[in-house]
């Protein structure tokens, strides 16, 4: 995710803020959320999430929490699915069927052969994320 905020010149920090969500009968922090990424331009949060589902329903839980003490905060909750997504758009083919299924699932290798056929208007090749770059069709940085 960095590398694509970089590219696109976006400025962010890395986990700059903590905000607690819950607190003990003295008023002791007992549990606090730190968003992944602050990006001061866009006064937005992104928090990344992972396949795990037990993990997405723990994120899911601080975020409404978030939402319930701090209105004004904004944050946005990227799912595996989502950065998966980023990763096919970006060309990181491998990169992205290692995101998808779960540990141990075999997937299958694309037909670009097929999808070519299916979608002949996508004469275009999708850009391609390479070490942080990203190489538009024709070769253009």
């Amino acid at each position: 995710m960095a590398r694509i905020l970089d590219f696109y010149r976006i400025r962010w920090e890395y986990e700059p803020h903590t905000f607690p969500i819950l607190w003990n009968l003295d008023g002791t922090v007992v549990e606090s959320f730190s968003p992944d990424f602050w990006l001061p331009d866009l006064e937005l949060y992104l928090e990344m999430t992972t396949l795990r589902q037990k993990l997405v329903r723990k994120k899911n839980r601080k975020l409404r929490r978030i939402r319930e003490l701090y209105p004004d905060i904004r944050v946005k909750l990227f799912y595996a699915r989502d950065f998966r997504a980023l990763m096919l758009k970006f060309g990181r083919l491998a990169m992205a069927d290692a995101l998808s299924g779960t540990s141990g699932q075999v997937v299958p290798e694309r037909d670009h052969a097929a999808i070519a056929l299916i979608d002949p208007d996508e004469n275009d090749p999708p850009a391609v994320l390479d070490g942080g770059d990203i190489i538009e069709p024709g070769g253009r940085a």
